[in-house]
């Protein structure tokens, strides 16, 4: 039985250990046995890059997998975003990459990872950029929206392993550049998203071409059923690691929803990112069209912001994600899709301007915040139709109510929200416009209060006449100005901004 270099735990008593429930609920909770990077059967060299990034004691989800990877077992990973996925998939890889190393000039491509968007595919290889530092593997990034001609170049060269979005893959897969007969190891990150981009007919395509003798790793933050069933035809008796239970929201973020009438909402979100609090915020539109909008409104309100999506051109991209990494801009307008490659610490808010209509995506939002143990904050921006039966569905999915912040200009006065128990739905299969969710607990009818009871009543000296109902959409002139003091939101002084 060989023990690592520093004379850890020895790789095999470590698989033996994780191999019963009792010690993943350790190692999830405490990390008791496997609290240093020594501890997991890595090599030397890997280790070392491993210390020269600062990284110390391993996350759960790093724990659990990489004994299990390092052992050859195909894995299916669970676990939120920011907790060390690419590091739980990537530094085993490399480690056994390192130690079965071709001699010679014939240098074949025996690690793939598969990732749904390019932001996602930059972050990765900038990780095992850091992780092969000083070993003789090298990687290449292929993703559409540029030019070719790098990657190919980089082809040619020979590499070890390749992080690939699925359309750029193919597409030189069929020129003939990329050649996976020697495949060893295949990573399908971000599963989900890939599902829900429908990548399903360009998985099945490239594992056509890629040997049956090989490993396969998924790994995704969300793991719902179709997911599952996926797995079951890519992956051979697979062991699956899981550090929080499916679609939870991390503790370290603190959730609020704020009831607005969809017409004011955009005046409510200008409100909010003039705060003070808000250092870096991440907004969240379900459309590109409707993030375009979004930046445009901002910028007549003198807010400086960026849209991500996939209409923008890669070097678009690219600067926006580099100005906010930089903190040269705060404020980003993300759609879902591409929000997944978007990996920068200290996003102290994320707002979810539209309320996503599939309640994983919800989770997927939110992690933004709060990473690698620091605070966060989400809100969520609720209108008064179906967003509220999105919200309903969030709720159970988490199985806890997120509390609602009334003390705002635009509260539109709507009952507070249910928590109906039981496994969460995705929202996009319940009725709409309907009296309610009677899965559980009844129906309970969404009233609005009475005028009087709203905290706060909008209204203007223009002409003397207030805006009532539920937000006309014709004449929407310049809104009135409002008269506030010391209106508190949450526990911080919260001063209405000037349109």
């Amino acid at each position: 039985m060989k023990r690592n270099q520093k004379q850890g735990l020895p790789s095999s008593l470590i698989t033996d250990l994780c191999s019963t429930n009792w010690a993943k609920l350790l190692i999830s909770r405490c990390d008791i046995f496997l609290n240093s990077f020594d501890d997991l059967g890595l090599c030397t060299p890997v280790l070392k890059a491993v210390q020269a990034l600062g990284y110390e004691t391993p996350t759960p989800i790093q724990a659990q997998a990489i004994p299990k990877v390092l052992a050859g077992h195909d894995v299916l990973g669970v676990a939120q975003t920011g907790t060390g996925k690419t590091a739980a998939f990537s530094l085993p890889m490399i480690h056994r990459l390192h130690l079965e190393r071709y001699s010679g000039q014939f240098r074949p491509i025996r690690g793939l990872i598969l990732t749904p968007t390019r932001e996602l595919a930059m972050q990765i290889e900038d990780n095992i950029l850091g992780y092969t530092k000083g070993m003789k593997l090298f990687s290449v990034t292929l993703f559409g929206g540029v030019s070719q001609h790098r990657q190919v170049q980089k082809l040619r060269r020979g590499v070890d392993i390749v992080v690939a979005t699925p359309g750029r893959l193919l597409d030189l897969m069929d020129q003939g550049f990329v050649n996976l007969q020697h495949l060893d190891y295949f990573v399908l990150d971000e599963a989900d998203t890939m599902m829900d981009m429908g990548f399903i007919h360009d998985l099945r395509r490239v594992v056509k071409h890629i040997p049956q003798n090989r490993q396969s790793l998924f790994f995704s933050a969300t793991m719902p059923p179709n997911i599952l069933q996926f797995a079951s035809t890519m992956l051979k008796d697979p062991e699956r690691v899981e550090v929080a239970q499916e679609s939870t929201a991390a503790d370290t973020v603190d959730q609020h929803m704020l009831f607005v009438n969809q017409n004011d909402k955009r005046d409510l979100l200008v409100h909010l990112l003039k705060q003070d609090e808000v250092e870096t915020a991440l907004v969240f539109t379900r459309t590109k069209y409707g993030a375009d909008k979004v930046v445009r409104y901002l910028k007549r309100n003198k807010i400086k912001s960026e849209a991500i999506h996939g209409n923008k051109t890669q070097p678009q991209r690219d600067r926006a994600m580099k100005a906010f990494r930089a903190g040269d801009l705060n404020i980003l307008i993300a759609t879902d899709i591409a929000s997944r490659g978007i990996d920068v610490t200290g996003v102290s808010h994320v707002i979810n301007f539209e309320v996503p209509n599939i309640s994983e995506t919800y989770v997927h939002r939110i992690g933004r915040t709060g990473r690698a143990g620091a605070s966060g904050v989400a809100w969520s921006l609720v209108n008064e139709d179906d967003e509220r039966k999105y919200m309903e569905d969030i709720q159970r999915l988490m199985d806890r109510e997120v509390p609602v912040i009334e003390d705002h200009p635009w509260h539109n006065g709507m009952e507070d929200i249910p928590l109906h128990r039981g496994r969460g739905t995705r929202s996009n299969e319940g009725s709409k416009g309907g009296g309610g969710n009677q899965s559980q607990g009844g129906n309970r009818s969404f009233k609005k209060k009475p005028r009087n009871k709203r905290p706060f009543k909008k209204g203007g000296s223009h002409g003397g006449q207030s805006r009532a109902g539920q937000g006309n959409a014709s004449g929407r002139g310049k809104r009135p100005s409002r008269k506030k003091s010391g209106n508190n939101f949450g526990s911080r002084k919260f001063k209405p901004g000037s349109n």
